[in-house]
């Protein structure tokens, strides 16, 4: 025989489970570190560097300022074509994020057009204040 109780015990299952299961997150290693060192390079890609500087380091922005790192990256001879998130090795307030680039650079003697290539860029990304930020090297 099925009692009340034992119902509601029944009902409320999914609901500790998922509770457990939000304690279980990994925060050494999260999502959001790829998601964020991705939108990055989306936003250097289109020349709006000013948005890329809130994903730096709270550290770093107190040595530039957003202006003077915006002209700085969107002034580079290179042109980023986007970057994708490939690999990371995280610690409880550090990863090692590894993104494949792709960019075009114009060499002289090629008719001006850029060549396209793409290379693997390793950056390093910590943990403030519970959000991931990029420092720069």
């Amino acid at each position: 025989m099925i009692t009340k109780s034992m119902k509601c015990r029944g009902a409320l299952a999914p609901v500790m489970l998922s509770l457990l299961m939000a304690g279980c997150v990994d925060k050494a290693n999260p999502d959001n570190v790829d998601t964020r060192a991705a939108e990055r390079w989306s936003y250097l890609a289109a020349h709006q560097a000013d948005k890329a500087y809130d994903y730096l380091s709270p550290g770093f922005r107190t040595t530039q300022s957003r202006e003077t790192y915006a002209a700085s990256m969107n002034s580079r001879p290179v042109q980023w074509k986007g970057g994708k998130f490939k690999s990371k090795e995280c610690d409880a307030e550090r990863c090692k994020v590894e993104i494949d680039v792709t960019y075009g650079i114009a060499i002289p003697g090629v008719g001006g057009k850029p060549v396209e290539s793409t290379s693997t860029q390793t950056e390093t990304w910590l943990l403030v204040d519970g959000q991931w930020f990029f420092l720069p090297k």
